[in-house]
């Protein structure tokens, strides 16, 4: 339904987003569409924002590796917890990284009992109260597939997709995040506002508006050719990725179809809604602090740190090289998807050292000045012309950056 694609709804919650992000600006130019502006001026290296997630998921294989809050995705549990959990899967064969253990770590296996030990905190490894992590809150559903770092979490999650989803995971959290956001909106005008009448169409707008800041292009439209289809076969390529939408769509259906909200439901707005992850999602990135653990013992004085490496030696060669995997995963959020693109930046995405969630952080890379635009890379701008132009095809447009048309005059 087009009337969901409403730039006068979006615009209303950039404001709410504006409120909550010092010094920028969501506008709108007769060029590029959206954008986001500096409102104040930024020194080389300076946060401009931290933008949080509107819709994340953790990979799949790397919930193997890595324990973490399912909405906020800081790392959750303990050292002890998360060493253990790893070494127990991984001596089942089912390390997410590389589909089982690593050659490495099976020269170093440790017996099971010592294992499961470590996971349920009957043995304690030095110094690891150095790395206090929150206890685990299991989904209130009783899924056992989410877990969480604190109450506000769970409860956050919980009322925005999980309610739905709890029956395990599904990538079309957006629809559920937006009929969720329409219920409560209906309820809230119907406990306020009992003798006006609210049409359903405008919750569900007003439901919408978080979604429709990265509606652009439909999923099949806007994929980037595989390097092994043939460009002659990029037509039946795309009608299969459009069958595999339309066949998820009805799944979805199947298990949580509202009829209230059954716009949202059409195969355009659901090819749009992936579209979107498509095009503006960022990679979800969490540092471990297992790796902060191994390195800290690294640093101790020589006599300490040969007797906290008697205990924790064995355990770092049973990891093996995968010791230090981080939380990785897919996310969109909402103000880093209205930057647009340039080969020569003057933000980039980039987590710093006290940065200890899923959200998004964005740098300066050099000064900003008010009333200048705040820009990124979609791609590694290192690349040659053609090459940036090829892969900023699978975007839509024709990058004109001063870079860009600088090495169009030469090429």
């Amino acid at each position: 339904m087009a009337s969901l694609n409403d730039n006068t709804a979006a615009e209303e919650y950039f404001n709410q987003l504006r409120r909550r992000c010092n010094g920028i600006q969501v506008k709108h130019n007769g060029t590029f569409g959206k954008g986001v502006y500096a409102d104040s001026e930024f020194q080389e290296d300076e946060l401009i924002l931290k933008d949080e997630i509107l819709v994340g998921i953790q990979h799949s294989s790397n919930k193997v590796d890595c324990l973490v809050c399912s909405f906020c995705f800081r790392f959750i549990g303990s050292i002890e917890k998360q060493i253990g959990r790893k070494l127990y899967f991984n001596n089942m064969g089912l390390s997410g990284c590389c589909g089982g253990a690593s050659s490495s770590s099976n020269l170093h296996s440790l017996p099971q009992g010592v294992v499961t030990s470590l996971m349920n905190g009957e043995i304690a490894l030095p110094h690891t109260d150095k790395f206090p992590l929150p206890s685990p809150l299991s989904c209130p559903g009783g899924c056992q597939e989410a877990f969480y770092c604190s109450g506000s979490c769970a409860e956050a999650d919980w009322a925005s997709s999980h309610s739905l989803l709890c029956t395990g995971e599904r990538s079309e959290s957006a629809i559920a995040f937006t009929i969720l956001r329409y219920r409560k909106l209906k309820a809230g005008h119907v406990n306020k506002q009992a003798n006006q009448s609210v049409s359903k169409q405008s919750l569900l707008l007003e439901a919408w508006k978080p979604v429709s800041v990265g509606y652009k292009r439909r999923w099949w439209d806007c994929i980037a050719l595989p390097d092994d289809v043939d460009p002659s076969d990029e037509g039946a390529f795309r009608t299969q990725i459009k069958d595999l939408a339309c066949t998820s769509l009805e799944l979805l259906k199947t298990a949580i179809f509202d009829k209230e909200c059954e716009a949202l439901f059409s195969l355009d707005i659901y090819g749009n809604i992936i579209g979107m992850f498509e095009l503006n999602n960022l990679d979800l990135v969490v540092a471990s602090p297992v790796e902060d653990y191994f390195l800290y013992i690294d640093d101790l004085p020589d006599a300490e740190k040969d007797k906290a490496e008697e205990i924790t030696r064995p355990f770092l060669d049973a990891l093996g090289d995968e010791y230090s995997d981080c939380c990785q995963g897919t996310a969109f959020f909402p103000l880093q998807s209205c930057m647009n693109h340039s080969c020569c930046p003057n933000a980039k995405a980039f987590k710093r050292e006290e940065d200890r969630d899923g959200q998004a952080v964005i740098i300066a890379l050099r000064s900003i000045s008010k009333n200048e635009e705040v820009t990124i890379s979609y791609i590694d701008e290192e690349l040659p012309y053609e090459e940036r132009q090829a892969l900023l095809a699978d975007y839509g447009f024709t990058c004109k950056c001063p870079k860009c048309l600088e090495d169009s005059s030469v090429a």
